[in-house]
């Protein structure tokens, strides 16, 4: 890869990250459109774009973040109020913008389309209205308005620009009309007052008609930036000193800016570009200056200020700034990006050494090899550390998920005519980032749901005597090496009669059924049971839920339910923290090994009848007063082994295991203890296997199977009902 394919894969991955960043920021502001740090965040984040995508000379993109960018800068001066029609056309702007990025990234040779270019057209409309092109004034108009001479000194120029042009002796013979670029200034802002210096204007014999004399200074009232202002002069720099001073009244803001800035730049020049209080023509003469000094030369900031460019307090507190960035920038060397497939076969190299590891116990137990016991022991714990860091480096938060959905939440709430909020807590809880990528539509789905079906209407809620404003929480937190999320609505809640009715219809459950409240809210994530007489193209509760609890259970994670009717539902999501190892406990029945996820094994007893008074028909065993399901593992995996096999064999044991709510017990014949698991996929012939969801590899060379805990508790309660 050449180094311009690595710096545009670089401001690929920044320019998302700044998009997303601005989709934040413009929700965030229909809830506190007076943010000034937000509303600042927007146009740093636009304006970095547009910067960025010159340099790789994507001109689509600085066209459109151009216009975008002046907008966010008339908010940002509190010359345009933010609103929820500008919050939506920005959100457009930050979608399109996405789509022109892609365009020239993929296909940087050809044209842009029409149906972009005519969404671009169509948004920058939404953004300005109509464009009233306005005729330039005459030279006499504007040399009239001017004076053309000393006024105005005592006026009050703090919001003014001050422009110094100094036009070489030769500009008249270039072609350089200095009224011309008056008359373009014109059309950007107002020249407030024109100062004609004519100290250097000889007199007598040595005044040469052909050559020009003229050094104007300029008061200016623009809301243009810098860099506009210095393009109007762009063809006459070479014939033209030019000096913009920006405005007294901006060094607030300027200042303001500064303390937000979140930059990598450390130089002086580069951090005064950044904020637009400078152009890169300032500091480029200004190190022009140095260079002509030499080393007599005066700081950079120094020579700004003495060429009239930038204020001095500017330059202090920029410099300030250039010690935190270094300090920072210090700080971040010992971070890398590193690509997420190296990662992921990093811990594959790591599973394959947990499995060696697990061979060379076995080898040193079986030959009796006490001598290298100690080696192995040290061994074993260098690869347990190197699991859990390897482990660790693909964890991530699940906030940043979270927050996606605050688009989801506001699109589809205006679209169905709600007021919804959307809160979100436990974002820094961290899993595995595999798991993340795989939750993104099962979460996607369930809070449309919540959405079109959970929250009412303002008027549905307030005849219900609730706030107009639903809220839907997204919550994540650790339990016992799961994730727990929660999808929480404050909503009308499940109808439990609509859902068993509509149950009974489809031939789910028999009409004398003896479900359980928590059993009836999991039947609408029975295929094709929706409760609502009409589906809408938004979700459906019902269709699709199937889908989505198959996807969840295949990340071996559970889903269930819980309702209140009338104040809300709350859908609680079990997934484990990674897909790639975990500490499991193995066991042993009818001589096949099996592998128990070790956070769901609550206690080992043993199975004796007597004492725990086991009841062979219901499969319940009374546990210290509690009655617990049971399954035989044996009999279950092997159907056609049955009670005699287990009247010949000697003492059995019971393996309590939780999942959620939920708790079970599994009869095996041996206990194993733990064991470092890594797991492999069953592959499509075994995939769809009830009860399992993956195999690893022992130290024998043997496979044990990873058992399906919250599957075969089901499986258990089911049985002991029949």
């Amino acid at each position: 890869m050449s180094d311009l394919d690595l710096a545009l894969e670089t401001f690929k991955q920044e320019a998302k990250e700044l998009l997303d960043e601005m989709e934040n920021a413009l929700l965030a502001l229909e809830d506190t459109p007076d943010d000034n740090e937000t509303i600042n965040s927007l146009f740093r984040a636009m304006h970095t774009i547009k910067g960025s995508s010159g340099l790789f000379g994507f001109s689509d993109i600085v066209a459109f973040t151009h216009e975008a960018e002046t907008i966010l800068d008339q908010v940002r001066n509190g010359e345009r109020s933010i609103n929820d029609q500008l919050i939506s056309v920005l959100l457009d702007c930050k979608d399109h913008t996405e789509k022109l990025l892609a365009h020239c990234i993929e296909s940087p040779e050809q044209d842009l389309p029409e149906e972009l270019s005519s969404i671009g057209k169509e948004l920058v409309f939404q953004l300005t209205g109509e464009i009233q092109e306005e005729s330039l004034p005459a030279v006499s108009d504007v040399i009239a308005a001017a004076g053309m001479e000393t006024v105005g000194e005592s006026s009050d120029l703090s919001d003014k620009w001050i422009i110094s042009l100094a036009f070489k002796s030769d500009a008249l013979r270039m072609g350089v009309d200095p009224l011309s670029f008056l008359r373009y200034l014109k059309t950007l802002g107002d020249i407030e007052t024109v100062l004609v210096l004519t100290d250097e204007i000889p007199a007598g014999d040595e005044f040469d008609p052909e050559s020009c004399y003229l050094h104007l200074k300029v008061a200016y009232k623009s809301n243009a930036d810098k860099q506009t202002i210095e393009d109007v002069f762009e063809f006459a720099s070479d014939d033209c000193d030019i000096n913009i001073l920006p405005p007294h009244s901006k060094i607030e803001d300027y200042l303001s800016i500064l303390d937000e800035l979140e930059s990598d730049v450390d130089r002086l020049g580069d951090i005064l570009i950044n904020i637009g209080v400078l152009t890169k023509n300032d500091v480029a003469k200004a190190v022009q200056k140095q260079n002509i000094e030499g080393l007599d030369s005066k700081p950079i900031g120094e020579i700004l200020v003495e060429q009239h460019v930038v204020q001095p307090e500017l330059v202090d507190k920029a410099l300030k700034k250039q010690q935190q960035v270094k300090q920072k920038v210090a700080k971040e060397a010992s971070y890398i990006r590193v690509d997420s497939s190296k990662l992921g076969q990093l811990i594959n190299l790591v599973g394959e050494l947990v499995i060696s590891g697990a061979a060379m116990d076995l080898m040193v137990e079986r030959h009796g090899l006490t001598d290298v016991e100690e080696v192995a022991e040290t061994l074993n714990t260098l690869v347990s550390n190197i699991r859990d860091i390897a482990l660790d480096l693909r964890m991530v938060p699940i906030g940043e998920t979270f927050t996606r959905f605050k688009r989801v939440v506001r699109d589809v709430g205006k679209e169905l005519g709600k007021d919804i909020e959307l809160k979100i807590t436990g974002g820094e809880t961290e899993l595995d980032k595999t798991v993340v990528e795989k939750i993104n539509d099962p979460l996607t789905h369930l809070i449309r749901n919540s959405l079109d079906h959970g929250v009412e209407t303002p008027a549905q809620r307030e005849q219900a005597g609730k706030t107009e404003r639903g809220c839907i929480q997204l919550n994540a937190y650790h339990q016992s090496g799961h994730i727990v999320i929660q999808i929480i609505d404050n909503g009308a809640g499940l109808d439990t009669e609509k859902i068993l009715a509509k149950a009974i219809a489809n031939g789910l459950i028999p009409e004398d059924h003896n479900l359980s409240q928590q059993e009836i809210f999991n039947l609408i994530f029975e295929a094709g049971l929706s409760t609502k007489p009409q589906a809408t193209d938004l979700s459906g509760r019902g269709v699709g839920m199937d889908v989505v609890r198959r996807n969840i259970e295949g990340l071996r994670g559970n889903v269930n339910i819980d309702s209140v009717a009338g104040q809300g539902t709350t859908i609680t999501i079990q997934l484990p923290l990674t897909l790639a190892i975990i500490d499991g406990f193995m066991v042993e029945a009818s001589n096949e090994r099996y592998i128990i996820p070790l956070t769901m094994v609550e206690e080992c007893v043993e199975m004796n009848s007597d004492e725990w008074k086991v009841d062979e028909v219901q499969h319940y065993v009374n546990l210290r007063g509690v009655a617990l399901p049971y399954l035989r593992l044996g009999e279950y995996f092997n159907a056609g082994k049955k009670g005699k096999e287990r009247k010949e064999k000697g003492r059995e044991s019971l393996v309590v295991v939780r999942s959620g709510q939920n708790k079970a017990g599994f009869v095996v014949d041996e206990l194993h203890g733990e064991h470092q698991t890594v797991i492999k996929p069953l592959g499509k012939v075994f995939e769809n296997l009830a009860g399992l969801t993956g195999a690893t590899v022992l130290g024998d060379g043997n496979v044990a199977l990873i058992l399906d805990v919250q599957g075969l508790i089901q499986k258990a309660v089911k049985s002991g009902r029949h």
